[in-house]
């Protein structure tokens, strides 16, 4: 998840397709609108550890738009893990 969120940050958009599943992923992401990420707060977490092969963060990530004012993305993202490695399935965005 942090690393997701970096991504988005930095505007890594070959990032976020690497960490994203195949079965739900885009064929591209365009970040070129993209709003200035500022932080990221990890709420809470569902499984994920080190025995399972899914889990659930849920997460408030903010922002300033491109008139600066102040936006919160709340989500919570369901995560899988294949080969060892973990990839963003999907997200349910809060109010």
């Amino acid at each position: 998840m942090r690393s997701r969120f970096a991504a988005f940050r930095d505007g890594d958009a070959q990032w976020l397709l690497d960490t994203w599943h195949p079965s739900t992923r885009p064929e591209s992401v365009d970040l070129h609108d993209n709003p200035r990420w500022r932080g990221l707060q990890i709420i809470d977490t569902q499984d994920g550890g080190v025995g399972d092969d899914t889990g659930v963060v849920e997460f408030r990530a903010t922002y300033l738009d491109g008139d600066g004012n102040l936006g919160v993305l709340h989500e919570r993202s369901r995560f899988v893990r294949e080969d060892g490695r973990w990839f963003y399935v999907d997200g349910v965005i809060s109010d």
